[in-house]
């Protein structure tokens, strides 16, 4: 797995870890605000590296081996951990390995994985594997027509298609059952001072579920609803406004 620093000097981490459909370039409007004072940690999944043909293994494995990165480098100290959708989906897991020492921690939408029958996972999954995969096939213009676009331009559109083209079907297929599935230790524990679960207002009812798994394993977090926005929205579109969230989460974190 390729991993991007930024202020290499800085003593405070912050690891981000991008979206499904996006490589690690999602962060680049936040890079310029933050690499100055922190030490950022962006890591290329595999499946989404433009740089490493490669394919998304699981949820499970990419946590373990960002793990063994962090400690591996002597940076398991980690001011803040966050992760938006698919990120999100890494961030609980590696919470819940509690093998580096994470301070605060921001799931942006996070994917937590089913509580449902093996059979309807399976008939999910199946569904959406076949969303993604006619997008890939149809490209800028079939993306277009079928999903809700409003606040993408055509730039951000031909760059979601050309993500969609170099995605494997393998890596598609793995992303989607691997986040609505991964596995969770029996006995959660995690020593965390500080989670957020970020949910956008236009997503509050796609992560009712997500919600309630998230307030069951981790009683504490905090619950904040981002007006005006859609999923994965805040990084991109309105990256001031994703820093003030994650400084102030840090500051949360240092209190307690």
């Amino acid at each position: 797995m390729t991993i991007h620093e930024y202020g290499k000097e800085n003593d405070k981490v912050i690891v981000l870890i991008h979206p499904s459909v996006v490589m690690w370039d999602y962060f680049e409007y936040v890079i310029p605000l933050m690499e100055k004072k922190y030490h950022l940690i962006i890591p290329a999944i595999p499946g989404y590296d433009p740089d490493v043909k490669n394919d998304f293994t699981s949820v499970e494995e990419i946590s373990k081996e960002l793990e063994d990165w962090l400690i591996r480098h002597g940076l398991s100290n980690v001011t803040c951990l966050y992760g938006c959708s698919m990120g999100g989906s890494i961030v609980t897991r590696m919470l819940s390995d509690n093998k580096v020492n994470v301070q605060s921690a921001i799931l942006d939408g996070g994917i937590t994985p089913y509580q449902l029958p093996w059979i309807i996972t399976r008939l999910i999954a199946v569904r959406d594997f076949l969303m993604i995969y006619i997008g890939k096939i149809g490209g800028a213009k079939l993306l277009e027509k079928a999903f809700c676009m409003d606040e993408l331009s055509e730039d951000d559109i031909r760059y979601a298609a050309g993500v969609l083209k170099m995605m494997s079907a393998k890596t598609i297929w793995r992303t989607f059952d691997s986040c609505d599935n991964y596995s969770m230790p029996k006995d959660i524990h995690t020593d965390c001072k500080h989670i957020e679960y970020w949910v956008a207002e236009k997503e509050v009812k796609d992560r009712k579920w997500d919600i309630d798994y998230i307030r069951k394993i981790y009683p504490n977090t905090i619950f904040r609803k981002i007006k005006n926005m859609g999923h994965g929205g805040l990084a991109p579109f309105h990256p001031e406004k994703f820093v003030r969230g994650i400084e102030r989460a840090i500051r949360q974190g240092d209190k307690k």
